[in-house]
């Protein structure tokens, strides 16, 4: 199994890579053996069909990144030294998670060593990165410029992280520092115009990739899209529904447009 997918541009080339790091469903034998089944068969955190959702990216000229591996195995998304993210009372997952958004316990027995943590950062954490790395640089030599889109979606209502259902759609630049305000503004003007729910830095910010990649004033901007599943799912939010997806893909498609016009 490959560690992840790269999807090359099909038409004329711009200055935006996507990167979806917690779409992939897959459980190394080794790592699947420790977990609880029942977790494993229901991997409830997954950015489920966050790739298929995006599949537009390569007509439109940009290059997009996907994870194969569940984010169960080692979150793409997180400090590589499990420094928390948020400091609010949520339940907060580590790099090597433990429980899931709620709490709930993903371990059979034991949970993983040091070792085994390092080993899981060296053999599937690092080479995402470094990917995402190669490919900010040759867009940026191409293009003198470059946007890392970070692609996610999550439960309308997860409690571990907040009591109320999420909003629709969530940007995220940490507080406006990893993009310029330009790019951050042409993203919110489309959100905040479509008709959808949408919210800034709150509840969520950006994760490790968008606060790691994103640096403006080297004209390396990074955001990211946190999205409610009920968009482009079903009620249960368990299966894909092409009619709520082609709502919402019509606007990411817009605002890509108005991005690819601002880079």
């Amino acid at each position: 199994m490959e560690l992840y997918n790269l999807i090359e541009p099909k038409n004329k080339k711009v200055p935006i890579i996507i990167s979806s790091p917690h779409s992939g469903t897959f459980f190394p034998d080794e790592v699947k053996a420790q977990l609880k089944p029942n977790m494993v068969a229901h991997p409830d955190d997954t950015d489920w069909f966050i790739d298929q959702l995006y599949d537009f990216a390569d007509d439109m000229g940009m290059a997009m990144i996907t994870a194969n591996y569940n984010r169960w195995v080692i979150d793409l998304n997180r400090d590589p030294g499990s420094v928390p993210l948020y400091n609010d009372g949520r339940v907060i997952t580590n790099l090597v998670p433990t429980t899931n958004f709620n709490g709930d316990k993903l371990y059979v027995a034991e949970e993983p060593t040091a070792e085994e943590i390092q080993r899981r950062l060296i053999a599937y954490y690092l080479p995402y990165h470094q990917k995402i790395q190669e490919l900010i640089e040759a867009t940026k030599a191409e293009f003198g410029r470059v946007l890392l889109f970070d692609a996610h979606s999550i439960r309308k209502v997860v409690p571990g992280i907040q009591k109320d259902p999420f909003p629709d759609l969530i940007l995220g630049d940490n507080d406006k520092t990893s993009a310029s305000k330009e790019v951050i503004d042409t993203v919110f003007r489309m959100l905040k115009n479509s008709g959808y729910r949408v919210e800034h830095n709150h509840p969520f910010k950006g994760g490790h990739i968008t606060r790691s990649f994103g640096n403006p004033d080297n004209n390396v901007h990074a955001l990211q899209l946190e999205m409610a599943k009920t968009n482009y799912m079903d009620n249960t939010q368990t299966q894909y529904d092409t009619y709520r997806a082609n709502k919402i893909r019509s606007l990411l498609k817009r605002t890509f447009d108005k991005l690819i016009s601002t880079l």
